[in-house]
């Protein structure tokens, strides 16, 4: 498997093959509700779409008038959460014909003491602990369920979009892996959960470098959880997922021994 992680950059065609099958996902995170009628509620929901990757770096997010309407909120509002956002580096503002809102690349890597200092903010054992109830239950229902051909062929894509993804690009396509195999559960209840958790699970990550041994290993154990709940295998499914979260949370343990 080395040399499938590591690359110069995904191709623009790549990119928006992901960008489209990342859609959906988006939706369900970033969903109109009854509850995103403040600005409180609407920068939470753009900043976890952001933590999950679901607009990478460099892309743009969607038109204002789209995007209000997504959160259920005016336009003046939505300026404001924006605005907010700009003034956090977290996305800026460009103008022109191919001007918009444009989400800036995170930092990553950023060391033992930035992870510190996040994980002083959450409880980090029941994030963890959570994220791992919500992942084994999705792989278990999706298994014992089974999939359609169309669901099937989505968990088979996202996969291969982890095993064809550069280094730099990584860690948002392993998220929308996983947010996929959550929304493939049928529960939009665990996927909200799930892609809730995972967005405060990726800004831990982000302070902790990539290691190529650590991820051909990674993705070793999601071809078998695909395996697995391709053919059927609920026990087998959620105890590679089991694993698997564990894999993450001793990653994590261990960067702050």
């Amino acid at each position: 498997m080395p040399g499938t992680i590591v690359g110069k950059g995904a191709p623009a065609r790549c990119r928006r093959k992901q960008s489209a099958r990342s859609e959906t996902v988006w939706r369900r995170c970033c969903g109109r509700s009854a509850r995103a009628t403040a600005s409180k509620e609407a920068l939470e929901q753009i900043l976890q779409v952001v933590r999950l990757g679901l607009v990478a770096g460099g892309e743009r997010l969607p038109a204002e008038r789209e995007l209000a309407e997504r959160l259920g909120i005016s336009r003046v509002t939505l300026r404001e959460v924006l605005k907010v956002l700009q003034d956090q580096g977290l996305v800026e503002s460009r103008r022109g014909r191919y001007g918009g809102t444009f989400v800036l690349p995170r930092p990553t890597d950023t060391g033992e003491q930035e992870l510190r200092r996040r994980i002083a903010e959450v409880d980090i054992e029941d994030v963890l602990r959570f994220r791992e109830v919500l992942e084994v239950g999705a792989a278990g229902l999706c298994a014992a369920h089974g999939l359609t051909d169309e669901r099937a062929a989505r968990l088979r894509e996202a996969l291969a979009g982890t095993q064809e993804a550069p280094l730099a690009e990584y860690r948002r396509l392993d998220t929308l892996f996983h947010l996929t195999l959550a929304e493939l559960s049928g529960s939009p209840t665990l996927t909200a959960q799930y892609a809730a958790v995972r967005a405060t699970v990726n800004d831990l990550l982000d302070c902790i470098p990539l290691l190529v041994r650590n991820l051909e290993h990674s993705q070793r154990q999601h071809a078998a959880m695909v395996e697995a709940v391709l053919e059927g295998d609920a026990d087998g499914a959620r105890e590679m997922t089991r694993e698997h979260c564990a894999g993450t949370a001793a990653l994590l343990r261990g960067f702050l021994a």
